[in-house]
């Protein structure tokens, strides 16, 4: 069953990296580079090219949630790392830039420091079957805020907001929306046998206001950046912030932890994030728009 849900994974992983080349490819040429709005989105919707990349998305999501249920994390999570290096690798075909020296650097802290991450917690973490209500709704509230918080950025800084900031902000609230969709499972497999009446409304509310501004968020990183850096983002920033809720809100530290184990986490998850942050200011694509930004800002000056 093992090999079966690493096929998946690697499978998952080629759908996630196609699906998002796809999506981004679209939605430059579409926007041309500039802010995405609201009736770009619903010309997105008529674009073939852009709901073929949806489905590829969602297959590629589809397949990662079943490995994830028929193999263990440590597993599966650093497989879906893979997206990353494959996005970047058919991207740079697609649009006839050569990969830099930089940019490869990035790329290995991203996956190198996620899978680290990945791996050291599941060594640290345990499961915890029982959420309580006070536990749920304080993720719902901190997610309300991060709803609030990524949701005014975007209103008042819509036209300066760099593809990093979008995609950090899709990273946290899907990370959000993970932890409140595996809970919500759990609700619904309680034997208690009442299903939905388990569920909270507040939480389905939250998952659907999070799932809407950060799919909005990801498009709008595609405008703006190259899609590696939204799939970076989606692959190593989403899987921090749930295991970090994971630890910190539902109690899934393990007792006998020692504070190197602790050192290394935060080691790890800095040189992942660091490595975004690299890939958002050395990528080639991302160097070539500031230099025909800034030829554009002195032609005008002129």
């Amino acid at each position: 069953m093992v090999w079966v849900a690493v096929l998946l994974a690697v499978l998952g992983a080629f759908c996630l990296a196609l699906g998002a080349q796809k999506q981004g490819s679209a939605v430059k040429a579409d926007t041309g580079g500039l802010a995405l709005s609201s009736n770009g989105f619903l010309r997105l919707l008529r674009n073939p090219r852009w709901v073929f990349g949806l489905l590829l998305l969602c297959l590629g999501m589809a397949m990662n949630a079943v490995a994830l249920v028929s193999a263990p994390l440590t597993v599966v999570q650093p497989i879906g790392a893979i997206a990353l290096v494959i996005t970047t690798v058919v991207n740079a075909r697609d649009q006839d830039i050569t990969i830099n020296r930089a940019t490869m650097v990035s790329i290995a802290a991203c996956v190198t420091g996620s899978a680290l991450f990945v791996l050291l917690a599941v060594n640290v973490t345990q499961e915890n079957h029982h959420v309580g209500p006070e536990a749920e709704l304080t993720i719902v509230l901190l997610l309300a805020l991060a709803v609030g918080l990524f949701g005014t950025l975007a209103v008042i800084f819509r036209h300066r907001m760099s593809a990093f900031v979008y995609i950090l902000g899709a990273g946290v609230l899907f990370g959000f929306v993970a932890v409140l969709t595996r809970i919500i499972g759990k609700h619904l497999l309680d034997p208690n046998g009442l299903f939905l009446l388990n569920v909270q409304w507040y939480s389905v509310v939250a998952i659907a206001a999070a799932g809407g501004l950060g799919s909005w968020f990801v498009q709008s990183a595609y405008s703006g950046g190259p899609p590696d850096l939204v799939i970076a983002g989606l692959t190593v920033i989403d899987p921090i912030v749930g295991i970090a809720i994971g630890i910190v809100i539902l109690g899934e530290l393990r007792p006998d932890v020692h504070a190197v184990m602790a050192i290394a986490m935060a080691t790890a998850a800095s040189l992942a994030i660091v490595g975004v942050i690299a890939l958002s200011r050395h990528h080639p694509e991302v160097t070539k728009r500031k230099k025909e930004a800034r030829k554009a800002a002195g032609r005008a000056s002129h």
